[in-house]
């Protein structure tokens, strides 16, 4: 009987252990994933093939953008968030080409297509010793832009490469829920 008794409870720390690991190891999507480079607005964040220097974000309700000579107004439901960042190779020639936006509840915002005839957008070829500045262009929610965070990567799927993770800190909200530096309409016609 007592022989019965420790092969049940062996049993039953065996079931126990192998949940655990089962519910503790990371999953497939987790161990391939992209390598995070972590940085705040400001620093260089160096990945394997490139750096970034998030120089600064602007707010704004329009874009003013000047497309086959004529000058367009372009509007969103929520709001405009247009980063500037620098961008050098690090040893070789390469191209960033993808930027998301994720919110504070974990939203991510991937650049706007709207604006892919501007210039200084993303797909940016840079060289080693020649560094290129760019707009990274988002159409976000007001709520969704404190603490957020910038993700940059060479390649869409940066599975086991690395992503430029840059925190862009808190932001103050004005009386209408929008941050509190909104301007009115944010002229890219003007040079990075």
């Amino acid at each position: 009987m007592m022989r019965k008794m420790a092969n049940v409870i062996l049993l039953l720390l065996a079931t126990a252990l192998c949940y655990g690991l089962q519910v503790s190891k990371p999953h497939y999507a987790e161990l391939i994933g992209p390598i995070p480079a972590y940085g705040k607005l400001g620093d260089a964040v160096v990945g394997r093939g490139f750096e970034a220097r998030a120089a600064k974000v602007a707010f704004a309700r329009n874009l003013k953008v000047d497309r086959y000579g004529q000058t367009k107004v372009f509007t969103t439901g929520g709001i405009w968030a247009v980063v500037t960042v620098e961008f050098a190779a690090s040893a070789q020639s390469t191209t960033v080409a993808v930027a998301s936006w994720r919110g504070p509840t974990g939203l991510a915002y991937d650049q706007t297509e709207r604006l892919s005839f501007a210039d200084g957008l993303l797909r940016v070829a840079i060289d080693p010793g020649l560094p290129k500045k760019a707009r990274l262009i988002f159409e976000v929610r007001p709520d969704e832009v404190s603490n957020a965070t910038l993700l940059i990567s060479e390649k869409l799927m940066s599975a086991l490469d690395s992503q430029a993770e840059i925190s862009l800190g808190p932001v103050a909200a004005g009386a209408d829920g929008l941050p509190a530096d909104t301007i009115d309409t944010l002229d890219l016609t003007q040079p990075i």
